[in-house]
């Protein structure tokens, strides 16, 4: 993965000019969304708050097209709303959170939001809960053969060997950005040897367009990791390079030609910019532009977009044990980080995509009308699906408590109940569980159920152009493909299947939950899983239970529920579900040092006691 965002003189990962520590958010030079503000009074005014779509859940704020202008909040609320401002806080974004009157801090301790370098772990651990940082080869084969140098140099050395003197290399090196350092290269002296890089196999039968060869920059934000919920923008950048392709070894040299990064192209005389979002013109086109290009010569874009989401999910999802341990250890609450990604990828010669690069902080560079027009929408979208709150003024760190504030302020989530623990241990335990006994999760719904379900559906709610891929009424097939399942994407699933054909009906049945109240706490029996009869009914038909069918679910579990405390203090992902199909199929195995080896679930061996100390 890549850092994507630029420091150089054209970039707009810029500090604000002149701006002191609580400034008002200014508009800024340079290219910016069409307003006028002489017109301000003809905008149309939003409320500056979002209500949930649910009873007693706090609203979120809005964020506005440049088109719109929000209301003011009263003073006291007013004076909450504080963005954390870096040197690489691009200026799009200062615009977005401009209009909904933020205020730019410095500050370490008194803002909602931050977009700027990724921090270091104990930043992590000082967040409070109202802040929010960025944050098998048959399915997996869509993307190039790539090693990590000098660890994988031997295992290069026999694949170069391998693969005869014609094939050609692309080599990067490691944490850069614009296209610093790339090149093509097809003999094994051109490699460098004295520094880390990353080496993988050109993909040398591009699909062209006029002659040029392009790659497709596509915007997914992870808002959650646990449970995993995971959108994709609907429009995007097409980037060309400037020069017509040639499949010659002569060629290697020309990064005009080979290389598609908009700051490599740019310096070449023939480079033609693009301002219109809808044109094809130029080396710069907008994604929907492309598919309607496409389209017009019968190409089934449809087709490839559904691809393009497969390879996203799964990548996305290959990412999740190691981003998960690293929350587990240093982040409060899962709301506090979410991360934009910007995916780099490429058509051959057949349609087929293949992910180049995944960059953790995509530019979001605005030098056309054809940049603000993608980039500005996708970033007020992905503030409102963000879902950011006015804090309580007890919520907001004082100047003096900052210092210690990783350690004296403990106002985090709720542990969970015991009666929590005993149902998410009941469903990830069971050896075999086919989609008739994982469908019966929702039929006792607990306040963390509750909580969670509608969380997602109030930010699903918020979506705009954004489309939400994983959970989805498919994203099933997908859970075999974890390493360590979870109890929260169980959840997820099995509510997609059952309303996504009839959201209002769901809705409503979290509507009716949420006035009563469930979601902030209950002793009502009819949500406590432990005094429902589950435990007595599937015990019963327990030989029904382990039978596998031809679509079962494998799930193994260690000798700890989810989230039970280890000796040291840390929470641990103790239980591990893998969805797996019956019959041996390559992709269809999973195995894991973090997870042991399948054990019959017993139901008796979850009873509430068990948890007492929990």
């Amino acid at each position: 993965m890549e850092n994507d965002c630029s420091d150089d003189d054209n970039s707009d990962c810029s500090s604000i000019a002149g701006t002191s520590s609580t400034a008002s958010i200014a508009l800024l030079s340079g290219i910016e969304e069409p307003m006028s503000l002489e017109a301000d009074d003809q905008r149309e005014e939003r409320p500056a708050l979002v209500p949930s779509l649910f009873p007693q859940i706090p609203p979120t704020l809005y964020f506005s097209t440049a088109n719109e202008k929000v209301e003011l909040l009263p003073a006291e609320q007013r004076r909450l709303l504080k963005w954390k401002i870096s040197n690489v806080t691009p200026n799009i974004v200062k615009h977005t959170i401009g209009r909904s009157h933020f205020k730019a801090t410095k500050k370490s301790y008194d803002w909602l939001g931050c977009w700027g370098h990724h921090m270091k772990s104990p930043g992590f651990k000082a967040l409070a809960e109202h802040q929010k940082v960025r944050f098998g080869k048959q399915e997996f084969s869509f993307f190039p053969r790539t090693f990590v140098l000098p660890q994988d140099i031997k295992m290069l050395r026999k694949a170069w060997e391998d693969g005869g003197p014609r094939q050609k290399w692309i080599i990067k090196p490691p944490a850069s950005a614009r296209g610093i350092g790339i090149q093509v290269i097809h003999r094994w002296g051109q490699l460098p040897r004295k520094r880390p890089l990353l080496v993988q196999k050109y993909l040398h039968k591009p699909y062209l367009i006029s002659g040029n060869k392009f790659d497709l920059r596509i915007y997914v934000y992870v808002s959650s990791y646990d449970p995993l919920r995971v959108y994709i923008f609907s429009d995007g950048l097409v980037r060309f390079a400037s020069c017509k392709y040639s499949s010659s070894m002569k060629t290697l040299g020309n990064k005009f030609m080979h290389l598609t990064n908009y700051s490599v192209n740019k310096k070449n005389s023939e480079y033609q910019s693009n301002s219109d979002d809808q044109a094809c013109q130029g080396h710069k086109w907008a994604l929907k532009a492309l598919w309607h290009f496409l389209g017009s010569k019968g190409v089934n874009t449809t087709l490839i977009w559904e691809k393009i989401k497969d390879i996203v999910i799964k990548t996305i999802i290959a990412s999740e044990p190691y981003v998960n341990t690293l929350l587990k250890m240093h982040v409060k609450t899962p709301y506090s980080c979410h991360e934009l990604f910007g995916f780099d990828i490429m058509l051959d010669e057949k349609l087929k995509p293949w992910i180049l690069e995944v960059n953790i902080s995509p530019s979001l560079h605005s030098n056309t009308a054809l940049d603000v027009a993608v980039k500005g929408q996708m970033i007020r979208d992905l503030l409102n699906l963000a879902g950011f709150r006015v804090p309580q003024r007890d919520d907001v760190i004082t100047p003096c408590s900052s210092a210690s504030s990783s350690t004296t302020r403990e106002r985090t989530k709720p542990d969970l109940s015991a009666d929590e623990k005993v149902k998410r241990a009941f469903y990830l335990t069971q050896r075999y569980a086919d989609q008739d006994f994982l469908s019966t999760v929702l039929d006792v719904l607990t306040p963390e159920d509750v909580c969670m379900l509608t969380e997602s559906e109030d930010e699903l709610s918020r979506a705009g152009q954004f489309q939400r891929i994983f959970p989805s009424q498919s994203s099933s097939r997908y859970l075999r493909f974890f390493e360590c399942p979870r109890y929260l994407n169980v959840l997820l699933d099995q509510w997609e299947q059952k309303y996504w054909n009839n959201r209002t009906k769901g809705i409503s049945l979290l509507s009716t939950l949420c006035e009563k109240g469930v979601h902030l706490g209950t002793n009502d029996p009819a949500h406590m899983w432990s005094k429902s009869s589950y435990i007595s009914r599937f015990e019963t038909n327990r030989q029904d239970l382990i039978i596998p069918s031809r679509s079962s679910v494998v799930v193994t579990h260690q000798h700890r529920s989810q989230h039970i405390e280890d000796d040291d203090g840390s929470d641990r992902e103790a239980s591990s579900v893998s969805s797996l199909p019956v019959s041996s199929s390559p992709g269809s195995s999973v195995s894991s040092s973090a997870c042991a080896s399948p054990q019959p679930g017993l139901a008796h061996s979850l009873l509430p006691q068990h948890f007492a100390s929990l």
